[in-house]
């Protein structure tokens, strides 16, 4: 559910419709964008984290690249009642329950940017720039994992994306875990054999499992160099080993039972839609992992069009500021030649 907060009519004439907000765990881009769809300023600032960083130091990083995107179009500084933008349009990571959307359009919209705010969990970004309108399902698989639906009347379908409390399964730091615990219990004879006892020790600059895990524990490795183990678990997947398959499978189980329980939950199941596919696990392509969505998913929803989108989520964010403020078509298009 979108989350709107407004502020009293703006005294500045011709403002750019939309400011554009995509912010991730890692990094966040702004874009100042006029009526016409046209692109007036962009800026990057790094990642989103209110869990970590508390609400108002998150929404400081985001005030960084709007900051940036202002000055590249040239506007001056906002004042009391003077506005950058007609709308801000927010995708936000962390943004996963509706409470944490109410306190987040709250901070935002005290900031002025714009003469209203929107606020919405990121991955409805990535589903907007991956449809012709605001219609379909999209699942993205990056670091971690989540689902989300909507149709133009503005019905959506979500889920909360907490973990395992929430009963997700996956992500690129589950599968490193799950690597991780099986090659385990693969070296030490609890768990079936598996490559993955050498393949990723060796990775990381060990010659064993337990050497690994002492390093892992006691800080000797960077917790963010973890994530590398995700592209070697499809490694050894895709030279045929059983049990790095079996996650490989199980990811791909998951991915079809979000879109398939989003797509029921819309009345689409049985619809000719759009199925987003997005986020850097989905992006690389992996055939053991995308052609096994696609079989699974096309036999529960025959007419559903399966696509990986790998435009920058920003572009997403811009369009629902176009559809918020009633853009025309072609607006919608420029923008998207913008962002290629």
């Amino acid at each position: 559910m979108t989350r709107t907060t407004r502020m009293p009519r703006t005294t500045r004439m011709s403002l750019p419709s939309v400011l554009a907000v995509d912010a991730g765990n890692s990094k966040t881009d702004v874009a100042l964008i006029a009526a016409d769809g046209t692109v007036l300023g962009t800026g990057r600032s790094g990642g989103f984290q209110p869990p970590r960083h508390g609400v108002e130091a998150a929404v400081d990083v985001l005030g960084q690249a709007v900051a940036e995107a202002v000055a590249a179009a040239g506007l001056p500084a906002a004042g009391p009642g003077s506005p950058y933008a007609a709308r801000v349009s927010a995708c936000l990571a962390n943004a996963d329950l509706p409470v944490e959307e109410r306190r987040l359009a709250d901070a935002i919209g005290a900031r002025g940017w714009g003469a209203a705010t929107d606020v919405r969990n990121d991955t409805f970004a990535v589903l907007r720039a991956g449809v012709d309108e605001p219609r379909g399902v999209a699942v993205v698989c990056g670091a971690g994992i989540n689902c989300v639906g909507m149709t133009p009347d503005g019905r959506t379908a979500r889920f909360p994306a907490l973990g395992r409390i929430s009963g997700d399964w996956g992500g690129g730091g589950g599968l490193a875990e799950e690597a991780l615990w099986c090659a385990a219990r693969a070296e030490d004879g609890r768990g079936g054999a598996t490559e993955l006892a050498r393949a990723l020790p060796a990775h990381l600059g060990h010659n064993s499992m337990a050497s690994l895990i002492e390093a892992l524990h006691l800080g000797g490795v960077p917790h963010v160099r973890r994530h590398e183990l995700t592209a070697v678990l499809f490694a050894v997947a895709a030279a045929g080993d059983p049990v790095a398959l079996s996650l490989v499978h199980r990811q791909a189980d998951e991915i079809v039972a979000m879109a398939s329980v989003a797509l029921s939950r819309l009345g689409l199941l049985d619809e000719e839609v759009p199925v987003v596919l997005g986020g850097g696990v989905l992006a690389a392509r992996h055939p053991q992992l995308n052609d096994r969505i696609t079989t699974a998913l096309t036999a529960l929803a025959p007419r559903a069009r399966i696509t990986v989108i790998t435009a920058p989520p920003v572009l997403g964010a811009g369009l629902l500021g176009l559809d918020a403020v009633g853009s025309p078509a072609g607006a919608h298009e420029k923008l998207r030649t913008h962002f290629g």
